[in-house]
């Protein structure tokens, strides 16, 4: 006996992919599930000002690099000037704005979107140089001294030595020694200066509140240390660890946020607001942004895009037709009409889809009738029934428009060729098995051309189809499965209710 063990590891290794591909789809590429999603982001605005000295004029800006945040559009203001971007290692990205000449009050505008990733961890790329030991003034070296060693007796590792530092800085009744050392240096340099003695990697960062319809906002300082693998954020400030709901990290490379040559007074400000967005149209973005559209079919032209949306529609209705005709049992005019029908109610509605098939169908088999008497070979019978099914179309084409029934113009869509064999076979049926046979047949294939038109027509099918195409194999699967069906019908075990009965 044949085995069929490699059939079902096929049918399941199709499964397995498409499922897997979907969920790819989903997470790497943050294609949403359900059609009209919407996504939170940031419209955030920077303003760079300063006042220019007539000489050439240089300014450098950093950019936002936060992991926890996803840049989606940037654009500049920057009348008379150049502009350029770099990215130094992949660390430190900066707006290059330059100028052979600048006099008076210079603005800079630099604007980008920003939706939220969800990922607050900063992993570090490659473990940090050791930083460099930091020399103490003579008065204030033992001070430095004596509060790193004792907050060191209390810690175990880097990231607690840093929390127990942070704790002190911010202890309800600070010691001695910590009030005369933040009495002369910031809190952020003086922890970042005692975390570079003890050969922990730390640097000064930049974070910006969102806030909506906020206006004239500034960059707040923080520290980053880091520890195993990660970087982790403190406050010396105000003696919080960890990123705050609504931060982002705007510089993280340790430099300065904003560098001026040629100018002076220079100054940064923030206006931000809060928007939703469409997550597909998201989802495009970050594809093109990444360079990931090479292959998708959202880099086709809008009209083969719009083809395709209806080309992928068709395993929909196949795997309906296969379903109702293999375990319901429905009985249709055709193996796949129903299909091309379904297809023709998308562009018809439903109601006016059907009207016009039952009209066209029932006129197509009058005239079929007669050519019956004339004896003419197939092909020529054929041929004449597509000619007069084109006429029933233009016909019942104008007299809609002459009564203002626009939606009977859309019954040009139906397919002209199908429509004719239709009407040929049901002409040959009701000769071979009357017209009982041909109702059955008839009626069945509008029952399932129904059915496919409201499984292809539902908005969440027709997104899975084009932003899934994993969906295919699974649909491949189950049609491969059902084709190995060989039991009764749904519809056949009627013949069995006198048995029941007894």
């Amino acid at each position: 006996m044949h085995s069929k063990k490699p059939f079902y590891i096929l049918v399941a290794l199709l499964f397995i992919l498409g499922v897997s591909t979907c969920l790819y789809r989903s997470v790497e590429h943050h294609v949403p599930f359900l059609p009209g999603q919407q996504v939170q982001s940031w419209a955030v605005d920077a303003k760079v000002s300063f006042q220019g000295s007539g000489k050439p004029v240089e300014a450098s800006f950093s950019l936002p690099q936060d992991p926890a945040y996803e840049v989606l559009v940037e654009n500049t203001t920057s009348p008379g000037y150049g502009f350029s971007i770099s990215n130094a290692d992949n660390q430190d990205k900066r707006a290059i704005w330059s100028k052979r000449a600048a006099s008076g009050r210079q603005d800079l505008y630099y604007k980008v979107t920003l939706i939220p990733t969800g990922q607050t961890k900063i992993a570090a790329s490659e473990e940090p140089d050791a930083p460099t030991p930091y020399i103490w003034p003579a008065t204030e070296k033992a001070a430095a001294e004596q509060v790193t060693q004792e907050v060191w007796d209390h810690s175990a590792t880097n990231l607690s030595f840093a929390q127990q530092l942070n704790k002190e800085f911010n202890a309800t009744e600070r010691s001695q020694n910590v009030e005369l050392l933040l009495s002369g240096n910031s809190a952020t340099k003086l922890f970042i200066n005692i975390l570079h003695n003890k050969a922990i990697p730390a640097r000064e960062v930049s974070g910006l509140y969102l806030e909506d319809q906020r206006r004239r906002q500034e960059l707040v300082n923080f520290v980053e240390i880091y520890n195993e693998g990660q970087w982790y954020l403190f406050n010396p400030n105000d003696g919080t660890q960890g990123r705050p709901e609504n931060l982002l990290l705007w510089g993280q490379s340790g430099k300065s946020v904003l560098d001026v040559i040629g100018g002076t007074n220079s100054q940064v400000s923030f206006s931000m607001l809060q928007d939703t967005r469409s997550a597909l149209a998201t989802s495009i973005d970050i594809l093109r942004n990444n360079d990931a559209l090479s292959f998708s079919l959202y880099q086709l032209p809008l009209e083969e895009q719009s083809l395709f949306k209806g080309i992928l529609l068709i395993p929909i209705g196949v795997l309906m037709v296969v379903f109702l005709r293999v375990l319901i049992g429905i009985k249709t005019s055709g193996t796949f009409m129903p299909v091309l029908i379904a297809l023709a109610f998308i562009q018809t509605t439903l109601f006016t889809g059907l009207v016009g098939f039952l009209l066209i169908v029932a006129c197509g088999l009058m005239i079929r009738a007669y050519l019956s008497q004339l004896n003419l070979l197939l092909i020529s019978r054929i041929s004449a029934v597509i000619i007069v099914v084109i006429g029933i179309i233009g016909v019942f084409t104008l007299l809609s428009y002459k009564l203002g029934l626009s939606e009977g113009l859309t019954i040009t869509f139906f397919p002209m060729i199908i429509l004719a064999w239709t009407i040929e076979r049901m002409s040959i049926l009701w000769e071979e098995e009357g017209p009982k046979e041909v109702v059955i047949q008839g009626g069945g294939s509008l029952l399932v051309a129904t059915l496919a038109y409201l499984a292809m027509s539902a908005s969440w099918v027709q997104h899975w189809v084009f932003n899934f195409l994993g969906i295919h194999l699974i649909i491949l699967a189950l049609v491969l499965v059902m084709g190995q069906y060989t039991g009764y019908r749904l519809l056949e075990l009627r013949r069995f209710k006198p048995l029941a009965g007894e």
